[in-house]
């Protein structure tokens, strides 16, 4: 069954050292007060738009965008208690049977099962139940279809709906202006993030997991390179455990992973490292597993099938990235870029 990507959730609560420019972002609430953002927002942009990318087309979406998951389980008499729960317990045992968005799970299928501290789902479905979410250009048009199938009725009407009126444009896209640099940093990694899971996680439901190894083989170097060009920064992907030679870490990346594991470890969410010069700062932040990704990194003929592991092997003779199992640092993003 091809795999449906729900909000996963993971990793970092707003922060920065006292040297970096800061800026506190506003939201508005349903009785129009305005208020700091929300941890759950960045929360939910980290981890869950790398699959649920509001920004990508009806055609490429590998999972229904978080405006959708909103309209289907909240409607007017859900509390934000019971709403909490339900996300909870969903993400510890996702099924078929409990789900409240069938046709997503005919489209993509069940999301893997993966470890997430309570917390961190708390602070997600806090946010996503209390303010509007961005939904792609093409949603209206999907919702309108829908109705005219006599499906969906009933259904999105909970707080902060506004049935998305003018919320199509990008909220995450903030212009650098005023962002801390930790912020620049995390925009930067996890917008290649998003762009290098796009792709893969398309490539492996379309055409499996073989396929997707020859893609990273031939177009995650590129697209990492396109991606710092970008955001005219350099942007890298380094481990520990290599599969390419060329994404060994070096010795102060390697502490890095080793400070990063210890947080992981202990159920704690990572916070990114920051170094500073006069002129440049270097982001570090970590790349941890989910049941997905165990697919080409986790134990030869158990979750890597043989297939697979024979192409990893002739493409990557020295490869040392398997063995991992969910929710561990398999390496980290080290991204330099200029002070403005």
């Amino acid at each position: 069954m091809k795999i449906l990507f729900f909000a996963i959730l993971i990793t970092v609560l707003l922060g920065s050292c006292n040297t970096t420019k800061k800026k506190e972002y506003a939201v508005k609430t349903d009785n129009g007060e305005q208020m700091l953002t929300h941890p759950g927002k960045k929360l939910m942009e980290t981890n869950c738009y790398v699959c649920h990318n509001p920004s990508a087309s009806q055609e490429n979406m590998i999972a229904p965008p978080m405006v959708a998951v909103k309209r289907h389980y909240i409607s007017e008499k859900t509390t934000k208690e019971s709403f909490i729960s339900e996300m909870q317990n969903w993400i510890k045992n996702p099924n078929e049977t409990g789900s409240k968005m069938p046709g997503a799970v005919k489209r993509f299928g069940v999301m893997p099962k993966t470890p997430y501290p309570d917390e961190t789902i708390k602070q997600i479905a806090d946010y996503i139940f209390d303010n509007d979410i961005e939904q792609p250009e093409w949603f209206e048009q999907h919702l309108n279809e829908e109705k005219g199938m006599g499906m969906g009725k009933g259904k999105g009407k909970g707080k902060g709906m506004m049935n998305g009126k003018g919320m199509q444009k990008k909220q995450t896209s903030i212009n650098n202006q005023g962002l801390s640099y930790e912020e620049l940093g995390l925009k930067y990694a996890l917008a290649t993030k998003a762009e290098l899971g796009k792709n893969l996680m398309g490539t492996m439901q379309k055409k499996g997991t073989v396929a997707a190894v020859e893609f990273c083989n031939i177009k995650a170097y590129p697209l990492t390179d396109s991606m710092s060009v970008t955001f005219n920064a350099n942007i890298k992907r380094v481990s520990d455990k290599p599969r390419n030679p060329e994404n060994q870490a070096n010795s102060k990346e390697l502490k890095h992973i080793e400070t990063f594991k210890e947080v992981v470890k202990n159920n704690r969410e990572p916070k990114p490292i920051l170094e500073e010069t006069n002129s440049k700062v270097m982001f570090y932040y970590p790349i941890t597993t989910n049941s997905m990704c165990l697919q080409c990194h986790g134990t030869p003929n158990k979750e890597l099938d043989s297939e697979a592991y024979k192409t990893i092997k002739a493409l990557y003779p020295k490869d040392m990235a398997i063995g991992y199992n969910v929710n561990q640092v398999r390496g980290i993003w080290s991204i330099t870029f200029n002070k403005e």
